[in-house]
């Protein structure tokens, strides 16, 4: 388990403390898959789910329009006066340099990247340009265990 930290760096329980929208980049509507059960989880829990994934644009799942990518989520959410405040990552390591350059153009405040997800020079760009940054972490997993503390 690795959690990027350092002195300006915020605890993940005080990410999931302070987070309201979490863009899950790699959401799927299929029952099988970890994406759509922590979307469920944490709508459950009060936070706003905003889907990333091109295959399924313009649809809906749990009830929130798919975007394509987080420049458009991030669109769509400014025009509301909101942002993202976690992009957390159902996508493999080596997409995940893409994704923490879309999270800093977005201003996103926290690149989340799930159980398994691992790459450094993902993690090392997204906190040099002030995100938070946790890698190889389940939000579902480490919000049971700050709900159960």
């Amino acid at each position: 388990m690795i959690e990027q930290q350092s002195d300006t760096m915020k605890s993940i329980p005080d990410i999931l403390k302070s987070a309201h929208t979490v863009a899950v980049v790699g959401l799927s509507p299929k029952p099988e898959r970890a994406s759509l059960h922590v979307a469920q989880y944490l709508q459950q829990h009060g936070y706003r789910i905003v889907p990333v994934n091109p295959a399924y644009a313009g649809q809906h799942i749990e009830g929130e329009l798919v975007y394509a990518s987080l420049h458009e989520a991030a669109d769509a959410l400014g025009r509301a006066g909101q942002r993202i405040d976690v992009v957390d990552c159902f996508r493999k390591s080596a997409d995940m340099l893409e994704v923490a350059r879309e999270a800093i153009a977005v201003r996103a405040g926290c690149l989340w990247m799930q159980l398994g997800v691992v790459n450094q020079q993902a993690a090392d760009l997204a906190a040099a340009a002030g995100l938070h940054v946790v890698m190889d972490h389940c939000m579902l997993i480490e919000h049971e265990a700050l709900e159960a503390a």
